[in-house]
């Protein structure tokens, strides 16, 4: 079978962010042939090189189109613009594929996927890894109301038109068959737990030499220092926690909150910068650390998000404390592996923190109960050949669709 993946924004475990299709290709492409479509945003934020950048068996086609976090919104809005247009002659011109899989962000990203599959008269899967254009225009990026609406007429013939929808958690799931009921399937962005699980205690103890964190107990917030990330409160929960000499929030990113962290490490004792680490390094840290923090705004498109440092920290064996009040916050008090403290409230989260790191058999406990239901539901090979089944059956039905003739009367 021939799987042709639109992808605007692929890495490795070399980048600081997370793999799952990286984990995705490397499966399938043992069994079929893989196509990427993709672009070169990554590669220079390459941190370690010990990863090859695509797959063994996965063809490769990319083209120049730079993105950073810190971009402004026409910056980004160009970058999307030139990888679907990019992306749509590059997927034209491929042997026709079995199947197309299409993953926003952006939205235009699966337009081209669709666009592509369409003149194959091949299907295609849309996978939705962020809410658009909610995200968007919840952020305050998309002001003007006739875009917006053109962005939600988008969202919606997409969503329509395509054989499958595959969303990241139940919520995104929710969100998508409001709008087309039947045809809907949550894969959850999962972890690679041999990563995770990767090394021992020696590891630990040499991160602690390497940064001079000592026997100090270890918050962790790893990802990107953006605008939906509510990093203000981690500096202020940081600020209110100072008294506590025997604790340290390390913060592991960049983005566009970066300068502001830095500012703030520089005359907080409980808080210490650290630049992005890759993938395949990161289960040390998560080992290392008695919780991670994963806070965003409060906002609905947020809520129904699907962040990787949750399911890598429960890979890892770490508790997590979140600020979504959604799905995240039900699933985590629903295991134990976690607690929630509000988004807007950081002596709420400087008193939870504060508490929760003076009960260490408490918090090992919410770790081993995490480590478990990461096994049974975030295994990301496990999930692979869960979205390898779900491509092979829209492919057989796609085929039949095609060779079936038509029932029924026929008109001149």
């Amino acid at each position: 079978m021939h799987i042709v993946v639109f992808h605007q924004y692929h890495h490795n475990p070399d980048c600081a962010a997370t793999g799952r299709h990286y984990t995705f290709m490397a499966r399938w492409a043992r069994h079929h042939d893989v196509t990427l479509v993709t672009t070169d945003a990554w590669a220079a934020k390459r941190l370690t090189h010990r990863y090859p950048w695509v797959p063994e068996g996965v063809r490769l086609v990319e083209r120049h189109v730079p993105y950073d976090n810190a971009m402004s919104v026409g910056a980004r809005l160009w970058a999307f613009a030139r990888y679907a247009a990019g992306s749509l002659l590059d997927g034209l011109r491929l042997p026709r594929p079995d199947v197309v899989l299409g993953t926003s962000t952006p939205l235009t990203a699966a337009l081209a996927a669709a666009l592509v599959a369409r003149r194959h008269g091949a299907p295609w899967v849309f996978e939705v890894r962020d809410l658009w254009p909610d995200f968007p225009i919840q952020m305050g990026a998309v002001p003007l109301r006739p875009l917006q609406r053109l962005l939600y007429g988008l969202e919606h013939a997409l969503y329509r038109a395509a054989d499958h929808v595959v969303t990241l958690s139940p919520d995104m799931e929710a969100h998508v068959r409001r709008i087309r009921p039947g045809g809907v399937t949550t894969l959850f962005n999962g972890t690679d737990l041999t990563m995770m699980q990767a090394g021992g205690p020696a590891d630990g103890a040499a991160l602690r030499t390497r940064h001079g964190l000592g026997d100090r107990r270890v918050l962790l917030y790893a990802g990107t220092l953006g605008r939906a990330n509510n990093v203000p409160l981690l500096i202020e929960a940081a600020e209110r926690l100072r008294h506590r000499t025997d604790l340290v929030l390390v913060v592991l990113g960049h983005g566009y909150h970066r300068d502001r962290v830095a500012a703030a490490a520089a005359r907080l004792p409980t808080l210490r910068l650290l630049p992005p680490q890759p993938r395949h390094a990161m289960g040390a840290w998560y080992r290392l650390a008695d919780l991670s923090l994963i806070p965003f705004l409060d906002l609905p498109v947020l809520a129904a998000n699907a962040p990787a440092k949750l399911f890598d920290s429960l890979g890892a064996g770490t508790p997590v404390v979140v600020t979504n009040p959604g799905w995240t916050r039900t699933f985590v008090e629903t295991h134990g592996c976690g607690w929630y403290s509000p988004a807007h409230d950081p002596a709420a989260l400087a008193e939870r923190l504060d508490a929760l790191t003076q009960d260490p058999d408490r918090l090992a406990a919410a770790g081993a109960r995490g480590l478990a239901v990461a096994r049974t539901l975030f295994d990301r090979q496990a999930l692979a050949d869960q979205m390898e089944a779900l491509l092979l059956d829209v492919a057989r039905r796609g085929r039949r669709h095609r060779t079936i003739p038509p029932t029924g009367p026929r008109h001149a």
